[in-house]
């Protein structure tokens, strides 16, 4: 080995803090010797080894730096997600059932329903109605009983659509149909209709309504639509049906729109019996179906689907727990993801045919969020027992009631549901309002 190969061999050692001893046995070496002879070369051969043991700390604690401030992946953290994962089975189950009770006072079926079942929302009927003063009193009741025994505030619902179908105590002045809304065929008075529909409903605590009715009234002997529908015509229907719907949501009242997949082609009351549509899927994209897709294009953020059977479509289940219908049609092929709401349980075209309990469980199988049971206490709970039974015995995974259930948080948080009370309502106010709307369009 070379001189001056040998020096450079050793510059790793002197490197390393053991310069002094290292260079005096180095300048004893007989085979380094000569190179030492040139005291510039020395020199510089002594500072660099200093320099070099200094550059590899230096390299030592940049690295060491780079490794403690590496960055963590940012991870978005979903608040509606962590909520989702502090409830308990019964609290997320309870978000999936709305029912409905009797009497026009805050009792103990309601109170029932609040502390122990965690029901997700109420609905209000005829039957619950009195006047103004008391509506008001009832639902602030509810709500301050729910705000005292959970964290998430209801749903306070109600069919109010207008014409036959109101529930607005005898006080407020009555709004026309939506087949004579049909009739003058104006979009700005079908969005004025359900702007005053959702200052009604507001007024009294109400976030949630069951309306407008987007079927196409397509068959005269339907003994259960007719002046329900804005008409038989199906560009009509969506594009006024659209207008009512923006017409709530600018009052922040969430539209419900129904009866998937549409309801106007039957001959048989779903009040009273199982009606069935022989149509394909084919004639229901091209008629009754369209309005239901230019609302979920609009930003429509819940369906309520019929008690009908397609059997066509599926020739076992009625489009309440049908799969092929909610889950293939309506949420994938349609693309719809917001709440899918079932009519309710206890019409005769599900409590005739199927037990109540087992009829829920199918319907949240098929991809339902929320299961409406509007009148008798037992069936309430036979509904909220079987749904419960059949996650505990895996019938239906939690994994997929979390999936319903977040749909659910996230629309009661789109529109900022609160259980507060509302002090005073001004009845002349929102008549007034009815008043300048109908005298505007309809004289």
């Amino acid at each position: 080995m070379s001189d001056k190969k040998c020096a450079y061999c050793h510059l790793n050692i002197l490197s390393m803090g053991f310069q002094r001893k290292y260079l005096k046995f180095l300048l004893l070496k007989k085979g380094c010797i000569n190179i030492f002879k040139n005291s510039l070369f020395f020199v510089l051969l002594i500072l660099t080894c200093f320099n070099l043991s200094g550059c590899s700390k230096e390299i030592d604690h940049h690295h060491n730096e780079e490794e403690k401030t590496v960055p963590l992946k940012k991870q978005t953290i979903d608040p509606i997600q962590n909520q989702i994962e502090t409830m308990s089975l019964d609290e997320k189950i309870g978000q999936m059932v709305l029912v409905g009770f009797d009497g026009t006072m805050y009792n103990n079926h309601i109170k029932e329903m609040i502390e122990k079942y965690h029901i997700g929302g109420f609905i209000l009927f005829q039957r619950n109605i009195q006047n103004s003063e008391q509506t008001l009193s009832l639902i602030n009741a509810i709500k301050a009983s729910n705000s005292k025994n959970n964290k998430l505030p209801l749903f306070i619902s109600v069919d109010e659509e207008g014409g036959r179908v109101s529930r607005m105590p005898k006080e407020m002045k009555k709004l026309p149909t939506n087949e004579k809304i049909g009739e003058v065929n104006n979009k700005n008075f079908s969005f004025t209709i359900g702007k005053v529909i959702g200052l009604q409903l507001k007024s009294f605590g109400f976030n949630m309504n069951f309306a407008p009715v987007l079927d196409i009234n397509s068959n005269p002997k339907n003994p259960i639509i007719g002046d329900r529908s804005f008409g038989s015509n199906e560009k009509i229907v969506h594009t006024l049906g659209i207008e009512t719907i923006k017409g709530l949501q600018c009052q922040n009242i969430i539209s419900v729109v129904k009866h998937f997949p549409g309801h106007g082609d039957t001959a048989i009351d779903s009040h009273l019996g199982l009606p069935t549509v022989d149509h394909d899927l084919d004639r229901l994209k091209s008629f009754e179906l369209v309005p239901f897709v230019n609302a979920i294009k609009n930003n429509v953020n819940a369906i309520m689907v019929a008690h009908i059977l397609f059997p066509k479509i599926d020739a076992n289940n009625p489009a309440t727990f049908s799969k092929r219908i909610i889950t293939d049609i309506l949420r994938n092929n349609l693309a719809f993801d917001g709440v899918i709401i079932t009519d309710d349980m206890e019409m005769g075209a599900i409590s005739k045919n199927y037990p109540i309990g087992q009829a829920a469980v199918k319907s949240i199988q098929a991809g339902s969020d929320i299961v409406l049971v509007c009148h008798a206490y037992e069936n309430q709970l036979a509904v909220l027992n079987a749904l419960k039974n059949a996650i505990l015995n895996n019938e239906i995974s939690e994994e997929i009631i979390n999936d319903h259930v977040y749909r659910i948080l996230k629309l009661k948080k789109k529109y900022n549901l609160t259980d507060a009370s509302i002090q005073t309502i001004n009845i002349e106010h929102i008549n007034s309002e009815v008043y300048n709307t109908l005298n505007e369009y309809l004289n």
